[in-house]
């Protein structure tokens, strides 16, 4: 059955609810699911819908167009699109390659609902897994030399590649400030430990010498503050007294690559909302 989803985040106010569904009804939308969240704290609500869209008596584009007066009224941030659109979602890579690898599976399986026009990296290690996949790959490498001119060139290619979402699946380099100022909530990250903890470079080994219980992975928007951007999903595992460092990175891999494709899951069929440094994820 054919869809369309309405994403909405707007301070809070007595009839909020109610606004906007009399709104999808007098377009003769009939509401399936309602996913609706307020912060009491903050006094801001969030809310996805989920339309059957035949029957509304216009098209996504007018929805979009009709609705736009009553987002203003409101002041907010919202989003109005058919459940069937494919997001473009640009896949980025250094020389590890199991997130990329379970990515690629669960996209060519439809798992993803999305189209991959690319995927960059700063190394040549992953190219050949992913043309096999028919899917364009470019080299573009990385030194402190050359660094800005670098990820110039690849914004240069996420335009291009129409991206809705850049996904960096260990992608091994910092991104600079201005690029994640300009790519807000559209750049996501998968961090090889359980954020907070264990920010920055080989987490793994820090949390073995830590001796910790459970290890784990944190998929968040990445912002200009390293490993700090709204976390969208995370994955623990519990850690053995017997367990060698090596282990760890075992495990932890499996958390990472589970971490990322439920958040990918997540954002490209709606259902994360971010407000500041928080994000309000409404689970399938």
């Amino acid at each position: 059955m054919q869809t369309t989803l309405l994403k909405i985040s707007c301070p809070d106010r007595v009839g909020l609810l109610a606004q906007i569904t009399n709104f999808i009804a007098a377009q003769g939308g009939n509401l399936k699911q309602v996913h609706q969240f307020t912060d009491v704290h903050a006094g801001w609500f969030f809310a996805r819908l989920e339309i059957e869209t035949l029957t509304l008596r216009c098209g996504v584009e007018d929805l979009r167009a009709t609705f736009g007066p009553l987002g203003a009224e409101l002041g907010a941030e919202w989003s109005v699109r058919a459940a069937g659109a494919r997001p473009r979602v640009v896949l980025m890579v250094s020389k590890l390659g199991h997130c990329l690898s379970d990515l690629l599976w669960r996209w060519r399986s439809g798992e993803l609902e999305c189209e991959i026009p690319c995927v960059i990296s700063n190394h040549e290690t992953l190219r050949p897994l992913v043309e096999r996949e028919g899917i364009p790959f470019h080299h573009i490498p990385v030194s402190p030399e050359n660094k800005a001119e670098a990820f110039l060139q690849m914004e240069s290619l996420w335009t291009q590649a129409q991206a809705d979402l850049v996904v960096l699946a260990r992608y091994m380099q910092i991104l600079p400030v201005e690029v994640c100022a300009r790519w807000p909530a559209r750049l996501m990250n998968i961090h090889h430990s359980f954020l907070p903890s264990f920010v920055g470079a080989n987490p793994y080994q820090r949390a073995y010498q830590r001796g910790v219980k459970l290890i784990g992975a944190t998929c968040h928007y990445a912002t200009a503050d390293l490993d700090q951007g709204p976390i969208i999903e995370q994955e623990v595992v519990r850690v053995e007294h017997f367990h060698s460092e090596h282990d760890l990175l075992r495990l932890g891999r499996d958390c990472e690559r589970m971490a990322l494709a439920r958040g990918l899951r997540y954002h490209l069929t709606d259902r994360v909302l971010v407000r500041e440094n928080r994000t309000i994820v409404f689970r399938d």
